[in-house]
């Protein structure tokens, strides 16, 4: 019961550590502090301790806070291997350790040797992933881990199962065409919302098809996302995990499109950055919900639906 404890503490603080990293990276790249260092790493400028400025104290923060999170993890993955009896618990520790590396790696390299914004664009989605695998390994040691494990008794058709994995996989690459966006410096590219330079359908060219590509998948989630909400709720109980969870998704991803227009609305001024960081938080969260998501509808029973049935109404 007590190294229980131990590493439920453990992944509580690695989850909360990848979650700092996310947004420190957003804060990297929105403050364009990426180079702050210059080209050495893991030193600064060929310092340990470097001389301060604004960017070489965000890149070096995000480097050091990167590392101890890194450590933390580690002993949380000997933990885990070896007194826990959960198999799962082993997968998202071992996927945490996994991503946390790749991203390490992705963005040493993006310092030694210029790279991409294709290939910068997916160090966000890599850092994404690290912290969803370490929410799912926090919520196993907390009440939800049942659902995780075993389910509750919820019973889902199997279109609804897989529809949870297409919305969870498509979430992913909406998140990436945001990066995309931030690395190619196309956030203006849209002025005006909802309309994109005035227009319903804009040019397809440069920045400006670089933003409304990712404005047009940003909305057809939302969608379905409200669409998967409903079939859920015609299948599932109030009190369920994947209700909830179906229920969260949808709040979370309203709430990104929202933060969407909101950073469009505030380029020029001030509060533009943390306009910035709050779409970063949010996609943040709900990225790590529809994993929940996904895994709790792993564990559903079938449930035969007739083909013509169909979600009840609010």
């Amino acid at each position: 019961m007590k190294m229980e404890r131990r590493m439920k503490a453990l992944s509580l603080a690695s989850m909360l550590g990848m979650f700092l990293i996310l947004v420190m990276g957003a804060l990297v790249t929105k403050t364009e502090s990426g180079r702050g260092c210059g080209d050495d790493w893991p030193l600064c400028n060929g310092k340990f301790v470097p001389a301060y400025t604004i960017e070489s104290f965000i890149e070096y923060s995000h480097r050091f806070v990167v590392g101890v999170v890194g450590i933390i993890l580690l002993a949380t993955t000997i933990l885990v291997f070896l007194y826990s009896k959960r198999k799962d618990a082993k997968w998202y520790v071992g996927g945490a350790m996994f991503f946390t590396l790749l991203q390490a790696v992705l963005g040493a390299l993006a310092v030694l040797w210029p790279q991409s914004s294709a290939v910068l664009a997916l160090h966000f989605g890599f850092s994404l992933m690290s912290f969803a695998f370490t929410l799912l390994l926090y919520l196993v040691f907390t009440k939800y881990g049942e659902a995780m494990h075993r389910g509750d008794g919820t019973r889902l058709s199997r279109g609804v199962r897989m529809s949870v994995w297409f919305v969870l996989i498509y979430s992913y690459v909406v998140v990436y065409l945001g990066a995309f966006v931030r690395h190619t410096e196309s956030v203006g590219g849209c002025i005006g919302w909802p309309l994109c330079n005035g227009q319903v359908i804009p040019e397809f060219t440069g920045s400006t098809g670089i933003v409304f590509a990712h404005r047009v998948a940003a909305a057809v989630l939302g969608l379905v996302i409200l669409a998967l909400f409903l079939f859920v709720r015609s299948q599932a109980q109030p009190d369920s995990s994947v209700y909830q969870a179906a229920k969260l998704s949808l709040i979370f991803v309203t709430l990104q499109i929202a933060s969407g227009a909101f950073v469009t609305l505030s380029i020029g001024y001030e509060i533009y950055l943390l306009a910035s960081l709050l779409h970063a938080v949010l996609i943040s969260c709900l990225f790590g919900i529809l994993c929940y998501f996904g895994i709790t509808s792993l564990h559903t029973e079938e449930h035969n639906v007739q083909a013509y049935a169909a979600p009840r109404l609010p």
